[in-house]
C-alpha cells in the first residue's frame, strides 16, 4: 500500500492519482508500480473503459524524485553500470509503451506543472487536459541529459520536431495557451470545473462503441509510420470487421428497411 498514488474505480473509469503533493508528485518507484497495475487492469478487465491519470495539490508532477526512487534504483553501482541504467531505463519505456498499446483511451488530466517524466508519460496518453496553470517542460537538460523516458521519440511524434527541440533541447517551458495550440493539450479548463470536465469528456468517450473506439487506435497510431497505401488497407480491413460487429448492427438498425 502505497501513500504516494490511489487507484479506484469510479464506473466504468479507472482513476490513477498521484498523492505526494508534499514533495510536488515528484514521481517514485511505487507510483510507476501503481500505473503498472492500472496499466495491467485497464488491458485486462472488460468492465474498465478509460484509464485517468491526474494529481493532487499545485504540481501534476515536477518529474522524477532524485532524491530517492527511479533516480537512486538507477544508479546503483554494479559490475555493468551502464547495463543496469539501461534496463532500468527499459522498464520505464515498458511501461508507457503498454499504455500507448493498450486498445482503451488513457486520459491525463493534469492540473498544474507537467515535467520531466510527467511530460513523457502525457505523451503516451490519447487525450491530454489542461489548467490554466498548468506549464510543460523537459528540465532534464539542466543537469546535463536528456529526456530518455519518451522525451524525443514519443513527443516528437506527438508535437513535431521544433516544438520537441523548444521544451527538449533549448530547456524552454509552454504554457497551457501555447500547448494548446501546438496540440500538446486537447483543451484547458478552469480549475473549479477541472476534473468534472475531464470526467464528462470521459463519459462521452465510453457512450461510443468499445471496439470501434480500441481500432482507431490502433489505426491513428499505425497510420504515423506508415505509407499512405499501407494505410488505405489497414482501413479497410479494420471496417471489414467493425462493419459486422454487434455494436454497428445495433446502432444502424434504424436505418435499414425493415423486412
Amino acid at each position: 500500500m502505497t501513500t504516494h498514488a490511489r487507484l479506484e474505480r469510479s464506473g466504468a473509469n479507472l482513476i490513477l492519482t498521484f498523492t505526494r503533493p508534499d514533495k510536488l508528485n515528484a514521481v517514485s518507484n511505487e507510483m510507476l508500480e501503481l500505473l503498472g497495475e492500472a496499466a495491467q487492469t485497464l488491458a485486462t478487465d472488460q468492465d474498465v473503459r478509460t484509464l485517468v491519470v491526474t494529481a493532487e495539490g499545485t504540481y501534476f508532477t515536477a518529474g522524477v524524485d532524485l532524491a530517492g526512487g527511479t533516480a537512486a534504483k538507477m544508479a546503483v553501482p554494479t559490475n555493468t553500470p551502464g547495463r543496469h541504467f539501461r534496463s532500468v531505463h527499459r522498464e520505464i519505456h515498458s511501461l508507457l509503451d503498454e499504455l500507448e498499446t493498450i486498445e482503451k483511451p488513457v486520459v491525463l488530466a493534469a492540473q498544474g506543472p507537467c515535467l520531466g517524466l510527467g511530460l513523457e508519460l502525457a505523451a503516451s496518453c490519447d487525450f491530454r487536459f489542461a489548467t490554466p496553470a498548468t506549464t510543460f517542460a523537459l528540465p532534464e537538460i539542466n543537469i546535463g541529459v536528456i529526456a530518455g523516458s519518451g522525451g524525443t521519440g514519443r513527443l516528437v511524434r506527438a508535437i513535431g520536431p521544433a516544438w520537441t527541440k523548444w521544451l527538449g533541447m533549448a530547456g524552454r517551458t509552454v504554457d497551457a495557451e501555447t500547448a494548446l495550440r501546438i496540440g500538446l493539450v486537447h483543451e484547458i479548463h478552469p480549475a473549479e470545473t477541472f476534473f468534472e470536465n475531464v470526467l464528462k469528456f470521459v463519459d462521452d468517450l465510453n457512450s461510443l462503441p468499445a471496439e470501434a473506439v480500441g481500432v482507431a487506435k490502433i489505426a491513428i497510431d499505425a497510420a504515423v509510420d506508415s505509407d499512405r497505401v499501407t494505410q488505405r488497407h489497414f482501413e479497410r480491413l479494420a471496417c471489414t470487421t467493425l462493419f459486422g460487429s454487434p455494436e454497428f448492427l445495433e446502432r444502424t438498425a434504424r436505418f435499414r428497411p425493415k423486412a
